[in-house]
């Protein structure tokens, strides 16, 4: 929030105000249609190029495990941002995809190579996945700058996006106290991170703070919201005109493509292990 202050000014002190406000009207009109010189937007810098934001029913591909398979038929790809190279991005960059970076911002994961760097203190318990544990989204001066490094590492490979996962530490019995208010903090500090180093953003999961989020996230990424009849949920998302990129592990596509459909979701079938195969509801 800004401070606004209200200047008052009185007497002659007032006049000599309002004369001045008249000289430099009419200065700026004289100045009004001139060229600027080259190289310079009328003294201003050019407007930075207008972030991706994928429109509601665009068809994706989620792949974190496996041999990167680039054939498939979508034109938006998510894939691990340790795992692949700048390289592997062009490749998908030659053939007109979109591609977005994962990354596990709200839990640690000891076989990454950066996990020695995270303190103990910050560690908590398990969040059901061998090797991850749930962070102390509290402590934003130790999270911050580790975050920003991977975030960075993703906008230099190439990457369009970053799917930020585990962003519900909140709702979950993480081994610290945390609340709502302390995950729309971090959840906040995350969009702001990516979108600083010129990608897109993803909101993951996190369905009851969307209301509350939607403005700052470009577009959501859910797990089985058609197992837990959570879908409708989203549509905050598709009618600000981002996607919802949607995944079922146990339902069969049968039952719950027809309605992502007319919710307007990015739907897939996919298991667990996130390989190349996937049935698009596309």
């Amino acid at each position: 929030m800004r401070d606004r202050t209200a200047a008052r000014v009185s007497g002659a002190r007032g006049a000599l105000a309002a004369t001045a406000l008249t000289l430099i009207t009419m200065l700026a009109g004289c100045a009004e249609g001139a060229e600027a010189p080259a190289g310079k937007a009328g003294g201003s810098a050019p407007p930075s190029p207008a972030r991706w934001r994928p429109a509601p029913g665009t068809d994706w591909q989620w792949q974190l495990s496996g041999k990167l398979d680039t054939s498939v038929d979508a034109p938006v790809y998510d894939i691990d941002g340790f795992d692949r190279t700048a390289a592997e991005v062009a490749a998908l960059h030659r053939r007109g995809r979109k591609v977005i970076c994962y990354l596990s911002t709200g839990a640690w994961e000891d076989f990454r190579p950066d996990a020695s760097r995270f303190p103990a203190a910050v560690l908590g318990k398990g969040n059901g996945w061998k090797g991850e544990r749930w962070l102390d989204i509290r402590r934003t001066e130790v999270l911050e700058p580790l975050m920003e490094t991977r975030i960075a590492m993703c906008a230099k490979k190439g990457f369009d996006a970053v799917e930020p996962d585990n962003m519900d530490g909140y709702r979950n019995r993480s081994g610290f106290p945390l609340t709502a208010a302390d995950q729309l903090r971090y959840n906040r500090l995350i969009a702001r991170l990516v979108h600083r180093h010129g990608m897109s953003v993803g909101l993951k999961n996190d369905l009851p703070q969307i209301p509350e989020l939607v403005a700052d996230f470009d577009f959501a990424v859910n797990e089985q919201c058609a197992q837990y009849e959570e879908c409708e949920e989203l549509t905050p998302f598709v009618k600000a005109g981002k996607a919802v990129f949607h995944v079922e592990y146990e339902l069969p596509a049968a039952k719950f493509c027809a309605r992502s459909r007319e919710l307007g979701l990015s739907s897939l079938r996919k298991e667990y292990e996130l390989g190349a195969e996937r049935e698009s509801c596309a």
